[in-house]
């Protein structure tokens, strides 16, 4: 008999259901998905992301939740924080949003993370988001002579005081992307930062990090969750 109860309690358990793999979600979700603002980097626009929003709105986001905001790259980082800030606050009144997610490229993430740190940003910043970007300086930048080009010289005074402490401050979820083969950031590692989440891409170009398209499905699995 013990036998017998034995198989019908085997059998019972095969019936019952198995519990799904935890996942992050690939589609917009109006009740958790943020809006996104983009954050180009030096010598660029808003138009870098066309590929990268496309698939954000082939995979749901509505156009008022993609903002592939531009700025005027030349002026200090510190500067386009503050311009930052106000495009922030735009878009989530515009949205109803609670905070947003920051998707940047290059020098991007300079003038994004100086808004979390000093500006009060990390409270409104869900998911921040670097790919290519000079968090701890490069050498290319040392042919460029704007005022942003110089904050991102290796050692220079602003990206000193950027690292100092905390890379990661505040409640924002951060990760970076970074490509062995980028021939504008040197070193490559420079994206890397203490407390991200740190991914190397296959051999991609500095600007092939806003088109490829497993660095999109690693960047919408990071923000959407």
């Amino acid at each position: 008999m013990s036998d017998i109860l034995a198989a019908t309690a085997a059998g019972a358990l095969l019936l019952l259901p198995m519990a799904a793999p935890v996942q992050a979600a690939t589609a917009f979700d109006p009740a958790t998905s943020n809006p996104i603002l983009f954050v180009h980097g030096y010598s660029s626009n808003g138009s870098v992301w066309n590929t990268m929003a496309g698939r954000f709105a082939n995979d749901g986001w509505p156009s008022s939740h993609l903002d592939q905001w531009s700025y005027d790259y030349r002026q200090s980082n510190a500067t386009t924080a503050s311009r930052l800030a106000q495009e922030v606050d735009r878009l989530l009144a515009a949205t109803g949003a609670a905070k947003v997610d920051v998707v940047t490229h290059s020098m991007g993430g300079l003038s994004s993370r100086y808004y979390a740190k000093n500006l009060g940003g990390g409270g409104k910043i869900d998911a921040w988001v670097s790919l290519g970007g000079p968090n701890h300086g490069t050498d290319a930048a040392n042919s460029c002579f704007d005022a942003s080009c110089t904050e991102m010289r290796i050692g220079s005074s602003f990206l000193t005081a950027l690292n100092s402490g905390d890379e990661t401050p505040g409640d924002p979820r951060y990760a970076t992307w970074w490509s062995p083969c980028d021939a504008f950031i040197n070193p490559d590692t420079s994206t890397a930062l203490n407390g991200a989440s740190n991914t190397r891409t296959a051999c991609l170009s500095h600007t092939a990090l806003t088109t490829d398209a497993t660095v999109y499905e690693q960047v919408r699995d990071h923000v959407n969750r």
